[in-house]
């Protein structure tokens, strides 16, 4: 029988109690760290390892992109999405020609792109966390309690 750990249960409940500005966040975050998985695999000197851990790290943050690219709204901010389908597109095939040429450099300037992203993103998520107050709910009466009795 299956039964997940503390961390994967605590992952999970990460993402179903998260808004969905701190999904987008999350999905920054699990981009960046395929890339820097990715590009570890160029220490590898075995051949099979060297191109496994490049190649299926770099799908795996290209599978990411794709969704943050999936994520975006045309009718809450055309020209917003227009842009940043434009740049997703791009990291896609920067990312596509790292992989098949098995080359650092497009991995690291997505990699660079992506955390200056995911900056912008946390920014934004902390403004609007600001200039929302939080209100706690308010407990309701129920009934009368006296401690005399």
């Amino acid at each position: 029988m299956y039964r997940p750990n503390k961390y994967q249960t605590y992952q999970a409940n990460a993402v179903f109690t998260a808004s969905p500005a701190q999904l987008v966040l999350m999905l920054f975050d699990g981009a960046i760290k395929f890339l820097h998985i990715a590009l570890d695999g160029f220490k590898h000197t075995d051949p099979l390892d060297f191109n496994l851990s490049i190649h299926q790290n770099t799908q795996k943050a290209q599978a990411i992109i794709r969704e943050l690219k999936a994520c975006l709204d045309p009718e809450k901010g055309p020209e917003f999405s227009e842009k940043m389908s434009a740049l997703y597109d791009y990291f896609d095939r920067r990312l596509q020609q790292g992989n098949l040429k098995k080359q650092r450099e497009p991995l690291e300037e997505v990699s660079r792109h992506l955390q200056v992203l995911r900056e912008a993103w946390r920014e934004m998520i902390d403004k609007q966390n600001l200039s929302q107050p939080a209100t706690a709910p308010q407990p309701e009466r129920v009934g009368e309690w006296s401690a005399t009795g």
